[in-house]
This record gives C-alpha cells, structure tokens and sequence, in this order.
C-alpha cells in the first residue's frame, strides 16, 4: 500500500509542473498586463505616457522574458512565496487564505445538499425502475445537467430572493457574526452549485441500486418477509454506496470551477471572485496562485479517490 501511494505522490510532480506552467503561459497571452492596468489603460480620463507604463513594466520585472519570470515565480514557490498584489502589495498566500474559508463553506454545503438530494432520488429511481417514477427522476437528472451553473444561480435569485424574498441575493454574513444570517447567505449558492451535482450522484447511485438488487442475497432477504424498504435501506444501499462515495470526492474537484462563476453571481468574498477581480485586474501572480491551489486541491482529492480505491479493492494497486 505505501508503494502504491508512493507512486502516486511521484505522479503528482509532473502534473503540478505542468498546469503552472501552462496557466502562467496562457495568462501571458491575454492583452495588457498589470502595468496597462496600473496606468489606467483602457479608461477614458486617463492620458497614457508609453514611458510610464515601460517604468512601471521594468519596476515590475514584466519586461522579462516570460520564461525567466516563469521560472522565478517556480522557485520562489517552492520556498511557499507566492508573490505580493502588484496594486496593493498584500501577498498571495494572504489573499487566498482570507477567502479560502468562504469557499470551503461553500463547497461543504454544496457537497452536502447533492448528497441529500442524491440518495433518495436515486433509490426511488431505483425501486421504481423503468417505471413512470424512474422516467419522472430521470427526465429532472438530464434537465439539470444540461442546465449551466449559472443558469440555475440567477433563477434561485429571482424566484427565491426578488419574488419570494426568503434569502439575500447577493452578501456576505461571517459566521461569528450571525451563524443564522451566514448560512441563508450560502444558502442559494450552495442550492445552485448542489443542482448541477446532485443528478450525477443520482445516476450512479440508481445504476449500482439495481444491480444490487438481483443479488442472490437480495432474493434470500425478500423470501424472509423482509419489507421493501428495510431490504433497501439496510441491504442494498450500502453494497451501492462504494461508487458513489468515490464519485462525491472526484465531483468535490469539479464543484471548484462551479464555485468560481456561483461567487461572482452571489457576491461571495470566495476565491472565486478573487480570481475574478485578479483577471479584471490582470494580476498575474495572485491568478497563478490560485490556480495553483485549484490545480493542487483537484489532484489531491483524485489522489484521496484513488487510495481509497486501493485500500478498498487490493487488484487496483497492481
């Protein structure tokens, strides 16, 4: 078992070079840089001096070559330097560990509410299937997946907070603060994020539900008497639930892209909207961070999946 995570900690090397090289090769690619931003181009009352923004460019050390300045950042990140906000001057872990706690709340939740949404639609699928009720839960799965995040987030804010005024559109509420007021503020983002998740959990868990249940040990409990739901309940949900545990880590990876647009919808001060103001300001190293805590986060959850996998089921290690 320690070769098998050995090895997958060694695969996490190239992996992990490779999506900070790209992403700090692809930023460069975009128009304009700090400087542009820092003199003020792009704004209608500004007069830009071209020799100013070149300052600014050399002060920086953005007049580098891009690999040069690539290579710099790798190194002083592997000493846990990100690099400092070329407009405020806080640094990057500091940034990101100020919203990482917002984000993380929200992924729980998130995580949580597909869960719960999860089981039962994927039991009744399941004890139903083939049935009018299974076409029922299966027409709402493919809805909501073809569905974007984003979608589903404004329709939550109009109904549920325009119309119906039960949840605030947009704030923050810290916990400490209000613990009531902070989970109806994560409310919606989290329902929004949870509605594009909970299908694919539902799937899984009614696919493996019927194959369990033409197990010989399901037919023996049923000759027994046993009612329906108990056979459900306590003999075939938990064979069923191994995949679907599995699914609910690598899916925890992907609500991290989700989280991204959802905060932005919701005025969450998350990473997500960090990311997004950096954009917007073009601050190349605070989006390198944090796409590199994405990067690292994703791989470290797969990397979890699969020993899981490996502690559970010995022929996966070989």
């Amino acid at each position: 078992m320690l070769n098998y995570i050995r090895r997958k900690l060694i695969h996490l090397i190239p992996i992990t070079f490779a999506v900070t090289a790209l992403s700090f090769f692809f930023i460069d690619l975009l128009p304009g840089d700090v400087a542009d931003a820092i003199a003020g181009v792009g704004t209608d009352s500004t007069v830009i001096d071209e020799k100013a923004v070149q300052a600014i460019r050399e002060d920086l050390g953005l007049d580098q070559p891009i690999i040069v300045r690539y290579f710099s950042w790798l190194g002083n990140a592997f000493s846990g330097e990100l690099g400092k906000s070329y407009q405020t001057g806080q640094r990057v872990s500091d940034a990101i560990a100020l919203r990482l706690p917002v984000t993380l709340q929200l992924l729980v939740m998130a995580q949580f509410l597909a869960v719960m949404f999860a089981i039962p639609a994927g039991i009744l699928a399941a004890y139903r299937a083939g049935k009018v009720t299974d076409q029922i839960v299966t027409t709402f799965t493919f809805a909501f997946l073809a569905a974007p995040s984003f979608i589903i987030a404004i329709i939550l804010a109009f109904i549920f907070a325009v119309i119906l005024n039960w949840f605030p559109a947009t704030g923050y509420v810290p916990f400490l603060d209000d613990p009531l007021g902070n989970l109806r503020s994560f409310t919606l983002p989290a329902l929004a994020l949870a509605l594009i998740e909970w299908p694919i959990l539902s799937r899984v868990l009614r696919n493996d539900l019927i194959e369990t249940l033409q197990e010989d040990f399901i037919s023996l409990a049923k000759a027994k008497g046993l009612s329906n739901a108990y056979i459900l309940l306590r003999h075939a949900l938990r064979p069923s639930s191994f995949t679907l545990i599995t699914i609910v880590g690598i899916q925890l990876g992907n609500l991290i892209s989700g989280a991204v647009i959802v905060e932005s919808i919701f005025a969450l001060p998350g990473i997500g909207s960090l990311l997004v103001d950096s954009i917007h300001g073009r601050e190349i190293l605070m989006v390198q961070g944090i796409i590199v805590l994405m990067a690292i986060a994703y791989v470290t959850i797969n990397l979890a999946v699969d020993i899981l996998y490996g502690a559970l089921d010995p022929r996966i290690r070989r």
